[in-house]
């Protein structure tokens, strides 16, 4: 009798450790997935702002057609990017687009002293910032997911209920390296 009142005891705590677990897990998991919605949210804001930007710049510098069709062009493909992988990978490329059309800014006096042009600047240097903080808390909430079904014993519940790693958002590899600041 006491050995069947001890089993049912072992059996109901296991059942409340399992279902404590998988939980946790479906909390992670959702944690990563509204950061990643943040991440979104933000770049959604930023690709609001492209357009206004190359309108502005394109009242002042028409002939500088390649540069305007390459910002809309990276700001297409970023939209449509689908994994976080990809999703850096569109959005060194917008930036790199974003750079040139700043570049073509410097070379026109009256755009650069536009008021126009300065509110939208500004506005996507904000954006930018919201975006770098957004993406840290995606990664950070990678973090602790993807410890949580790796560790002992909450990744045998993972590996049993099918939860598996998410990938970080990462720079790509010549914006890790040193930068070159030339006078």
């Amino acid at each position: 009798m006491i050995a069947l009142i001890v089993l049912a005891v072992v059996v109901i705590l296991l059942l409340l450790f399992t279902v404590s677990s998988y939980n946790g897990l479906v909390r992670r998991r959702n944690s990563v997935d509204n950061a990643w919605s943040q991440v979104d949210v933000q770049l959604k804001r930023r690709y609001d702002l492209i357009p206004n930007l190359v309108e502005t710049v394109k009242g002042y510098a028409s002939h500088e057609r390649q540069t305007l069709e390459a910002v809309v062009a990276a700001r297409a493909q970023a939209i449509g990017a689908q994994s976080p992988r990809e999703q850096a990978a569109a959005e060194n490329m917008l930036s790199g687009a974003l750079k040139s059309l700043f570049a073509v800014a410097e070379a026109y006096p009256d755009l650069k002293a536009s008021h126009n042009f300065g509110e939208l600047q500004e506005e996507l240097a904000q954006t930018e910032n919201r975006i770098a903080y957004a993406r840290q808390y995606y990664n950070d909430a990678v973090l602790g997911y993807n410890n949580a079904i790796q560790t002992v014993p909450a990744n045998i519940i993972a590996g049993m209920t099918g939860f598996s790693q998410r990938e970080y958002f990462q720079a790509p590899g010549e914006e890790r390296g040193p930068v070159q600041v030339r006078f």
